[in-house]
């Protein structure tokens, strides 16, 4: 049985070794986990799993194996077929019914109990006291009735009596291909990072000061400014319209980029670059910061990312007059070109799933001018994005 499960695993793309598979089947023998699947989920998770990124598609292939069962020990090799578990009718009970009823006594002989069942029963059971079934008052099933039951196939609570649930698997998404959050988003951005020793030297050098007392014979304490993460951003977000979907990923985008980098700088833009941009946008129309200022105030060393779903009419893109809000007497490619042409290093990162941008013609007119430089807003496609941006200097 453990040896389908780990062919599952693999399958769904985690890479787990023989060697790690080994250990797997050791920990059980050495009944490291007992009739706890909870436990025997973090266990195996533990051992297969070296990288948080595989955390999804290990619980996407735990949910594939066991098909809304959990294992007990020994990963029971029975199945229960669905229609045992369907409800017909649910067995209405009386206070005084309920506690008549008797509990098994300790999980171990609940889940031994359980077991057998497995074993022995070979059709569909409702409204009994023994069988796994619905609405009755064994300890096995859906939609019945007992102080210490383990709940299969249904999907809600209903007495908060159940001692064990076997369908209830809820746990984060950590693929690389998935959305990001806040704590992934930060650890990708961090891969931008060119630290240099700036302003008042405020830090004990240890290792400086060992080496000058050691060659002069007494304590000459030597002191280095605090090392910085030197990297200059330039962040351009795409706002309103359709990217309105999109507002809370780029929310927690600007506030993580606001605390890992100390020189950042950020613009707002509606669908193209123009020739204006603006940062606030309960003012835009009055406070406007012209594109040139932007390509003659910042340097070539800054790295230029541009945030939105390259959603739009390609003639925005294309043709004079192209905007939805303005008269724009040059395209908004021309504009663009001039960013590229003057930065070292930009990217756009699209919060859009990489699979649609080939149907919508303006992103695809994008990603050629980008020469190929976009990016999904996926911790894949961030962390990709920052090594584009670390490629040069």
């Amino acid at each position: 049985m453990l040896t389908n499960f780990f062919d599952t695993v693999r399958a769904f793309g985690v890479p787990a070794s023989t060697r790690e598979y080994l250990d797997l089947l050791r920990a059980m023998q050495t009944h490291v986990v007992f009739a706890d699947t909870e436990a025997f989920y973090q266990l195996s998770r533990a051992i297969l799993v070296k990288d948080e990124r595989f955390y999804d598609r290990f619980d996407k292939a735990c949910k594939a194996f066991f098909e809304g069962i959990e294992s007990i020990e020994d990963l029971l090799e029975a199945t229960i077929p669905e229609e045992w578990l369907r409800q017909e009718f649910i067995n209405q009970l009386s206070e005084e019914e309920r506690e008549k009823l008797k509990a098994l006594g300790s999980l171990e002989e609940l889940m031994e109990t359980l077991k057998k069942r497995l074993q022995e029963q070979k059709e569909r059971h409702a409204g009994g006291n023994k069988w796994i079934g619905t609405g009755g008052t064994s300890p096995f099933g859906a939609y019945g009735n007992n102080p210490m039951g383990v709940r299969i196939g249904q999907h809600e609570s209903r007495n908060k009596q159940a001692t064990k649930v076997w369908d209830k698997r809820e746990f984060q998404n950590l693929d690389d291909d998935e959305r990001l959050g806040s704590r992934n988003m930060k650890m990708a951005l961090r891969r931008l990072r060119k630290f240099a020793r700036q302003g008042a030297a405020d830090l004990l050098d240890l290792d400086d000061t060992i080496r000058s007392t050691a060659n002069k014979g007494m304590l000459d304490i030597k002191m280095v400014p605090e090392r910085r993460n030197s990297v200059k951003v330039l962040l351009f977000m795409d706002i309103g319209g359709s990217m309105d979907a999109h507002i809370k990923i780029c929310e927690e985008l600007f506030s993580c980029a606001r605390s890992e980098f100390k020189h950042m700088e950020f613009y707002y833009f509606h669908n193209y670059l123009y020739e204006n941009v603006w940062k606030n946008n309960f003012r835009r129309q009055s406070e406007m910061s012209e594109t040139w200022d932007i390509i003659h105030r910042f340097g070539k060393d800054y790295k230029v990312i541009f945030v939105g779903d390259a959603q739009m009419s390609p003639y925005e893109i294309t043709s004079s007059g192209g905007s939805v809000e303005h008269w724009n007497d040059e395209a908004g490619h021309t504009w663009m070109q001039r960013i590229l042409d003057h930065f070292d290093n930009t990217i756009w990162l699209n919060p859009i799933h990489k699979d649609s941008w080939e149907f919508t013609h303006s992103t695809e007119i994008i990603h050629e001018q980008f020469e190929g430089r976009m990016y999904p807003l996926t911790v894949k496609g961030l962390e990709e994005g920052m090594k584009e941006l670390s490629t040069k200097s």
